[in-house]
């Protein structure tokens, strides 16, 4: 079977190889894949800025086919179902296993290249804004919201209430937020307008900091990210100067009581009703991932990057 491998020179970070197929487990389907997403962390593990988790590490979170192996023991759907599934690695390849319990059913309405886009960017979409609490009446500032999850939280967000304010590197890139919901864009955290109840904040470096100033005394600042790959250096008197009794969360999206299934259906049945609307920057064949992998490095890429499998 034809696979993506991690490639050793950082001009190809991925390169077309032979491997075994999948052995599911138990609780794992088979399904032959035809679309997935590239995501930043996986970039990231490809040139070694984190932790690619275990020996024999393939990429590959967010993938949409059809299940080409059911379940043994009865879990799932059955073989021939359209699907959308967000395994732990593995899925830049033309099949993957999947635990029964990361996968949904898609409808014909929606396609694979769309629900290629959904897991990894929607699902922390979605546990974000669990996190955040509820939206309507607030005021919100998203930064890095040119990225696939920032399109997801700001139409998600701008539906249930909120007031967002998106931090985008340029007004091309952020055109789409707007669109979306967002009442303000800006370029920079400094030229937000504060103060805020919320503040979503991915970028780290200088950036958060810069947001914290602008959050509301009693406000909330969710951290879920460090996209610059720059540490950031707080100064607890800086809480003095507005943000008062203000809070600083670190959010992990792989932390939570629901399951990826349940949270892929939700996506699934938002965007087949109209109400979430998925941002895909580019959709290219499989055989161009280095390229795309260097045009998101590049922050060339807005919202999702697709690759189809023929």
């Amino acid at each position: 079977m034809h696979a993506l491998l991690p490639g050793a020179d950082p001009d190809k970070p991925v390169i077309l190889g032979e491997v075994p197929e999948p052995e599911p487990a138990q609780d794992e389907l088979v399904l032959t894949v035809e679309a997935y997403s590239v995501n930043r962390g996986e970039t990231f593990q490809l040139d070694g800025q984190l932790d690619r988790t275990w020996p024999g590490w393939r990429p590959g979170k967010d993938v949409a086919g059809t299940v080409v192996r059911a379940a043994a023991d009865g879990t799932g759907p059955a073989e021939g179902t359209r699907v959308v599934a967000h395994p732990p690695a593995y899925g830049w390849a033309e099949r993957v296993a999947v635990p029964t319990g990361a996968v949904a059913e898609l409808p014909d309405s929606v396609d694979a290249v769309t629900a290629a886009a959904l897991p990894l960017a929607g699902i922390t979409a979605l546990r974000l804004l669990r996190a955040a609490g509820p939206m309507a009446g607030r005021r919100v500032l998203i930064t890095g919201a040119s990225g696939g999850v920032g399109h997801y939280v700001t139409e998600l967000a701008a539906a249930s209430g909120a007031a967002v304010t998106a931090v985008s590197a340029g007004p091309r890139r952020g055109a789409r937020l707007v669109e979306l919901g967002a009442v303000d864009l800006v370029t920079a955290v400094e030229e937000a307008e504060g103060p805020y109840d919320v503040v979503l904040e991915s970028v780290g470096g200088d950036s958060l900091p810069a947001a914290l100033a602008r959050l509301a005394a009693g406000g909330l600042l969710v951290w879920f990210g460090q996209a610059s790959r720059t540490p950031v250096t707080l100064d607890f008197f800086d809480f003095f100067k507005g943000p008062a009794q203000a809070r600083i969360t670190h959010f992990d999206y792989t932390r939570s009581e629901s399951t990826y299934g349940d949270d892929l259906a939700a996506l699934v049945r938002l965007v087949a009703t109209g109400r979430l609307h998925p941002e895909i920057g580019t959709v290219r064949d499989w055989s161009r991932t280095a390229e795309v992998i260097g045009e998101l490095r590049g922050r060339r890429v807005r919202g999702n990057a697709v690759l189809t499998v023929e």
